[in-house]
């Protein structure tokens, strides 16, 4: 699983529609309201940090560190060790893995693009990149949006399967679009929405046509050294390395089980919970089969400051702003007020006075979920080094319900979000 997603509502309008004859979307910015502060709870420290440490010990988190900011002021809750066998606590400037959290990065690029006039959101694919099936007929506004039809190359058994074999194993972008490529797209361009890591792998080609550089150049300039992340990075493909302060991160059984809603057998669940069984230490499996999709190193730090910028309106102009919120659209066409997803966000509802904006990430080694409420200005940041419990249950969301209970005023049931790969 390269993300793992909540369930949210919000603004909708057909992605890559909205644009003038010149290119422009409609004017228009993003406001934070008022903090409602009927709708949040008073933090209290000790039982934030109580109800974090419940959470993630029964899920068997080794590690795990939650970043919340609100009207209040900013809480830390911290949680076991970053490498087993040692005692290193982790903090909110241990670097891991945020996997598909990337793709707020991703989508945040070709917006900036689109803004600087180099590409349209309708623009069909083929004209950045070749050789695609269909190319033609898939915008880009249908690759942001997760509309495209095209095989998600990480449900690839032979995809796990070569990871497993050569985990130090370089990947270039073409050879996992080669992998999905030979599947047989799910559904016509724009006729459903399907979470696809192909998507992103393909708008990583189309950033670094477009820019005229490697994405990672184009990340460091334009997104991490604009907003001071100076603790976050897309490393170079053939580097496997995290820089520390840094988080090992593992996972029970192959790489399968972070790719694809595999299910432990009971046998394997029960050793796990017996702790006759360990999990596997996946922190120097090379992520560049990720890279767009999901292959950028952070902190809670710095993920923080990023997703409420991205948010409230500090990367894009207010035209492209607006472009960017519009492009939210129900993952469901029958529940219009459920989840939503749109240019490398998702928008969920929790409560009347609960929702946030946000994405999550998952793959072999880590969990993690980054969100804003822009009506109460509150920001919140999950990871943990442990990708899925013995249930199968991704860990950072297995947590949210717990730690919104924490955060809102009577939010008696948040629902549980949903993971996505």
């Amino acid at each position: 699983m390269l993300a793992t997603c909540v369930a949210l509502a919000g603004c909708a309008s057909d992605s890559g529609q909205s644009e003038s004859a010149s290119g422009s979307p409609p004017a228009a910015s993003a406001t934070i309201g008022a903090p409602t502060e009927s709708a949040l709870e008073h933090v209290d420290p000790a039982a934030f940090q109580a109800a974090v440490t419940a959470a993630a010990t029964e899920l068997l988190v080794p590690g795990a560190v939650v970043r919340l900011r609100t009207p209040q002021g900013t809480f830390d809750a911290v949680v076991g060790t970053t490498e087993q066998g040692a005692q290193t606590p982790p903090d909110a400037r241990t670097r891991f893995r945020i996997a598909s959290n990337t793709k707020t990065m991703t989508a945040a690029l070709i917006v900036l693009l689109a803004q600087d006039g180099r590409l349209r959101f309708g623009d069909p694919v083929s004209d950045h990149v070749p050789d695609v099936p269909n190319g033609e007929n898939i915008t880009v506004a249908e690759l942001l949006t997760m509309r495209s039809g095209l095989y998600n190359y990480t449900d690839a058994p032979e995809l796990a399967a070569a990871l497993d074999a050569d985990p130090a194993k370089v990947w270039t972008p073409r050879e996992v679009l080669d992998i999905a490529f030979a599947h047989p797209p799910e559904f016509a361009p724009g006729a459903a929405y399907d979470y696809c890591n192909t998507n992103y792998a393909l708008l990583g080609l189309v950033a670094e046509k477009v820019g005229g550089r490697p994405l990672g150049e184009q990340f460091r300039d334009r997104l991490l050294g604009a907003f001071g992340l100076t603790q976050t990075s897309l490393p170079a493909p053939e580097d496997s390395t995290i820089p520390d302060p840094h988080s090992h991160g593992y996972l029970y059984g192959g790489t399968s089980y972070a790719l694809v809603d595999e299910p432990y057998p009971d046998d394997l669940q029960a050793a796990a919970r017996a702790g006759t069984l360990r999990p596997n230490d996946y922190t120097d499996q090379n992520p560049s089969y990720a890279t767009a999709a999901g292959g950028a190193i952070s902190t809670a730090d710095d993920l923080a400051t990023w997703i409420r910028a991205l948010v409230s309106g500090k990367v894009f102009d207010s035209e492209y702003q607006q472009q960017w919120l519009g492009g939210l659209r129900p993952e469901n066409p029958d529940t219009p007020d459920g989840q939503q997803y749109g240019y490398g966000i998702s928008f969920q509802r929790f409560g009347p006075n609960a929702a946030m904006y946000y994405h999550g990430g998952e793959l072999p080694g880590f969990n993690s979920f980054i969100g804003y409420d822009p009506d109460n200005d509150v920001t919140l940041v999950i990871w943990t080094n442990l990708t899925v419990s013995p249930e199968g249950k991704a860990t950072a969301i297995a947590m949210l319900p717990t730690i919104l209970d924490q955060i809102y005023a009577g939010l008696s049931l948040a629902p549980t979000p949903t993971p996505t790969r």
